[in-house]
């Protein structure tokens, strides 16, 4: 009977094994900083990454995907491929999506078959497109009868939850902060919810310079515990 929600729950978990606790997305740039050296400045900063880069980039690309499925129009979704993929500066921010959707397939593919995760595949393989975590979730949730709005409110949760893990070993912040910052992300996530649901693909891939720069920043550290 509730199948469905565990099948979302295995993916969106910390603990299913994509690689995405090996990146920071920038934070690790903030820690050299020093810009990032408590519970209140990591959450600030992970508010900041959730309103910007998550609600215009792979939240929005959530719902374009979802709607390019519901109306049998494959080619939209190779189209916002290269969109996102194009509009992300930091090449190891650009890189860590590929590698995180390659192996995203592979693990779902062992779980399930699916034709369309195949195709993406495929074309991924073959240099076609570029790949995305974002755009593999959605193909992989369109037929768990899941709403747009819990489709991007459970893939934001799976990026606070990594993101949490991996300040609790990087700032550090203690368990209880980490899951108190997780628990008031949930309002965060239900209002970006919200504003992507009158976001177009006009505005896919518009991003903080501030997060962006940091991701850039991140590829010339000599010292670090994350990728990218």
């Amino acid at each position: 009977m509730h199948t469905k929600y565990l099948d979302v729950f295995q993916i969106c978990d910390s603990t299913f094994p994509i690689g995405t606790f090996n990146h920071s997305y920038g934070m690790e740039s903030y820690l050299r900083d020093n810009r990032i050296d408590n519970s209140p400045t990591f959450e600030a900063w992970l508010n900041a990454f959730l309103k910007t880069q998550y609600t215009y980039g792979e939240g929005l690309l959530c719902k374009l995907v979802f709607e390019a499925l519901k109306k049998n129009q494959q080619d939209d979704i190779w189209k916002y491929d290269r969109l996102i993929t194009v509009s992300t500066t930091s090449k190891e921010t650009r890189e860590a999506a590929k590698l995180v959707s390659f192996r995203m397939i592979e693990l779902l593919l062992a779980l399930e078959d699916d034709s369309l995760l195949r195709i993406y595949q495929e074309k991924i393989n073959s240099g076609e497109v570029f790949g995305n975590p974002a755009i593999v979730y959605a193909i992989a949730m369109r037929e768990k009868d899941l709403s747009v709005d819990e489709m991007i409110v459970f893939y934001g949760y799976s990026l606070v939850s990594t993101m949490v893990q991996n300040a609790v070993r990087a700032v550090p912040l203690g368990q209880i902060d980490g899951q108190l910052i997780v628990k008031r992300s949930f309002d965060t996530l239900n209002n970006i919810a919200e504003i992507i649901s009158s976001l177009d693909d006009s505005t896919l891939g518009a991003n903080s310079p501030g997060i962006e720069l940091s991701q850039v920043q991140h590829e010339t550290q000599v010292f670090r515990l994350f990728m990218s």
